[in-house]
């Protein structure tokens, strides 16, 4: 890579963490078209796929061997990324780490809920680490910050909104669910990832990345009624009674990850600007409208 843009995937090793999540999905047929030497990196890697060199790693405890010009995309949970970092020797080839906190990091550093203010916490100083120990290294680093990932089914938020259609046929709503949201499909962050590999003006610099459409709780519910082909049945439930269900909910294994702040959420802006990501990279996401939805 050089200073002018310029950058030949062939020449590049690529090493994916947290290769089977929503956004790696994507992200690594994407490098390999481009004839990217991939490195893959998952606790539960396939067994069929012979075109990617998969390794089997605990990023908590394992480090990573970099022998040749690298970028280092780190879609695992970021706080494991400084630990890994750590033990790189000092003349590792590793030209750009390209690494995704979330959101979050903004929208929970204040909640009610001690463990949401945590996980806040923990991207923050992960966030900072990252800056540190990449500009103490003289690392180019890019960080991306995304809203509301859909896009393969693997998420606990779109994927359970349209398993729950599909089970009782209805969804029930906190009063008018009137809050915004932008939710970002999972190959839109999987082509920003290349997008910020050709551009220097991305080096050393954070960006929230969230979809092309900014629209209410209960549209975006009412447009998976749609996909799935539905009749829209939005149930809007008093306060009181949906704080008694969300108590019922912690019992549920499958809706145990929902609590009375995510639900209380459901009223609440949730809107981040992305306009320093289009600038700089050109990034352009689609709407939510116009695309289907691959859920399971």
């Amino acid at each position: 890579m050089t200073r002018d843009n310029k950058i030949d995937f062939n020449q590049l090793q690529a090493i994916v963490t947290g290769a089977t999540s929503q956004i790696g999905h994507f992200l690594l047929p994407k490098l390999l078209y481009l004839g990217c030497s991939v490195t893959a990196i998952s606790r539960h890697p396939p067994t069929h796929d012979h075109l990617i060199h998969w390794q089997n790693h605990d990023l908590y405890v394992d480090g990573l061997t970099i022998n040749s010009p690298t970028i280092l995309f780190h879609i695992a949970p970021l706080p494991t990324l400084t630990a890994i970092l750590a033990k790189l020797p000092q003349d590792t080839p590793l030209l750009h780490v390209i690494a995704f906190s979330s959101t979050s990091r903004l929208t929970k550093i204040h909640s009610s809920e001690p463990q949401e203010r945590n996980i806040a916490k923990q991207l923050a100083q992960a966030e900072v680490d990252l800056v540190q120990y990449c500009e103490s290294r003289g690392i180019p680093w890019t960080l991306f910050r995304p809203t509301l990932i859909y896009g393969c089914g693997q998420d606990k938020n779109i994927t359970f909104i349209a398993n729950f259609i599909r089970r009782f046929g209805f969804f029930p709503i906190l009063g008018k669910g009137s809050g915004l949201r932008q939710p970002v499909h999972a190959d839109d962050l999987a082509h920003a990832c290349l997008q910020a590999c050709k551009s220097v003006k991305t080096f050393n610099r954070a960006y929230n990345l969230c979809g092309g459409q900014t629209l209410s709780y209960y549209d975006m519910v009412e447009h998976i009624f749609h996909q799935q082909h539905k009749k829209t049945r939005i149930i809007s439930i008093p306060p009181p009674i949906f704080h008694t269900a969300s108590n019922i909910f912690s019992w549920m294994p499958k809706v145990s990850h929902l609590s009375h702040t995510m639900i209380m959420r459901m009223n609440e802006n949730l809107c981040f600007d992305y306009s320093s990501a289009r600038r700089d990279f050109g990034y352009q996401p689609r709407v939510f409208y116009d695309i289907g939805i691959n859920l399971r």
